[in-house]
């Protein structure tokens, strides 16, 4: 019984740590989880090794962050990049001040390589600042 965690979220092929819960079996975290270090401190006898089993068709939600400078349609270019990339959006917030856009999308990925490539393609759309996994 195990869940990735949702404070970190996961994917392979991060490296990962399993933290026993009470009544919940092993949470799955990054090893350089924030809150996974808290736990640590706390409770270094509840962490186990954990790694990567061969998987299949499975989907991982990632959190990212875009910066940009805002225009009209920006929202649309990133949503588009992430279509062709063929990536579910599951939620995606945004607020723009003093003409900066701050884009806060959860996205559901293959792996890692699929995450790096549709960042990257996200970092070359006109006016993007930065974007990054949070």
């Amino acid at each position: 019984m195990t869940q990735l965690a949702r404070c970190c979220k996961p994917v392979p092929p991060d490296a990962i740590i399993g933290f026993v819960t009470r009544g919940r079996g092993i949470s799955v975290h990054r090893r350089d989880c924030g809150s996974l270090g808290h736990l640590l401190v706390r409770y270094p006898e509840r962490m186990i090794e954990a790694q990567w089993g061969a998987g299949g068709g499975e989907v991982f939600p990632v959190d990212l962050a875009v910066q940009a400078h805002d225009r009209q349609g920006l929202l649309r270019d990133v949503s588009e990049v992430l279509s062709k990339e063929r990536i579910n959006v599951t939620a995606v917030n945004t607020l723009s001040r003093h003409h900066i856009a701050n884009m806060s999308f959860t996205v559901e990925v293959d792996d890692l390589d699929h995450l790096k490539l549709a960042l990257a393609q996200i970092g070359d759309v006109s006016g993007v600042i930065s974007a990054r996994r949070r």
